[in-house]
């Protein structure tokens, strides 16, 4: 008769898988950044022959060819890749604060974000970005594609107010003044359960979408005020920030009375439904769309933490909101909440 595997055996073969994991990925990193280090290296060496006028093009051309022949087995040395590397080194070689984070994230996601943005605080956003949801290329393209840094960046909360100065720039962070749905198969006309069932029956992705480490906790979530019962559209958990988020869903343009509505559910989940140890919940007001000036006096008085955002079915952020995008010293500040 076979014994029964005892509860110390199983935690420790827990124990024991874990370690091997977590030893993998730290190897894993370890190869990464030697690599990194590897490629900065040969685009410094490029730059410098080059400034000195001893290499042109050719050289490069040449240089591959050798270093592929040397090392057939070994991909990345092409002339295309060797001309990246340059490229990678000129674009952080005099930035301290991103030289070595950029050893912190794969070899193609580094060439994504070089290549795609221009600008060293967009880069930093991407880079903070990627090692903390550890995106992969592809998700890495959308992100930027969809212009998440600027719909971060450009949010319309209350969060200055109203939620502790450790969390605010992490909370900040994760709630964008635009949420693209293109996963949504609805009509430019729908109605607000049209619009809550769809998402209901494609959880997982509107989770991504939503970004930040959102879990779902439930729909039309009852709360139990004197006798009558109210109802949170959709209900989530940021894990990250220990805290619930209620989202309520407009299909129409913001309206000032919703702050008040949201206010009322927040304050019942504080008391009802937040356990002791989270931060005080959170509301989103999803609409199609909203006047940034309206938002702004309806939030002003507001003493509960709120953002409002719109939603669409397919990217249309115009390109002139670049324009209205914070200083540069407070976007940088901002990014400190990205660990």
């Amino acid at each position: 008769m076979i014994n029964p595997i005892s509860d110390d055996y199983r935690h420790l073969l827990m124990e024991l898988k874990q370690r091997i994991r977590s030893a993998q990925y730290e190897a894993l990193k370890a190869v990464n950044r030697e690599m990194i280090n590897l490629y900065w290296d040969i685009g410094q060496i490029i730059v410098t022959q080059q400034q000195g006028a001893s290499w042109g093009k050719s050289v490069v051309e040449q240089l591959a060819k050798d270093l592929q022949a040397e090392f057939p087995g070994i991909s990345g040395f092409s002339a295309a890749n060797l001309w990246r590397m340059r490229l990678f080194y000129e674009s952080y070689v005099n930035n301290e604060k991103l030289a070595p984070m950029v050893r912190e994230i794969g070899w193609t996601h580094n060439l994504v974000i070089v290549e795609k943005c221009k600008d060293d605080l967009e880069r930093e956003f991407y880079i903070r970005m990627t090692r903390k949801f550890g995106w992969t290329k592809n998700v890495l393209i959308h992100q930027i594609e969809n212009q998440t840094y600027e719909k971060t960046l450009l949010n319309q909360t209350n969060f200055d107010k109203t939620v502790p100065a450790e969390i605010r720039n992490q909370l900040k962070l994760a709630v964008k003044d635009e949420y693209t749905f293109d996963f949504l198969e609805l009509a430019d006309e729908h109605s607000e359960r049209q619009l809550e069932q769809t998402i209901l029956a494609r959880v997982e992705p509107f989770l991504q979408k939503m970004g930040g480490r959102f879990t779902f906790v439930g729909s039309q979530y009852r709360l139990e005020v004197g006798d009558k019962e109210f109802f949170i559209d959709l209900l989530l958990y940021h894990r990250q920030l220990k805290c619930l988020v209620a989202i309520e869903l407009k299909t129409g343009e913001f309206l000032p009375e919703y702050v008040g509505k949201m206010q009322f559910y927040l304050a019942a989940l504080d008391d009802l439904s937040r356990f002791p140890d989270e931060n005080l919940s959170i509301g989103i007001i999803l609409c199609k769309s909203k006047d940034k000036t309206i938002v702004e006096y309806a939030l002003r008085e507001s003493n509960k933490p709120i953002g409002i955002a719109t939603y669409k079915l397919f990217s249309t952020l115009p390109q002139e909101l670049k324009n209205q995008l914070p200083a540069p010293e407070q976007v940088a500040k901002l990014l400190e909440g990205v660990e």
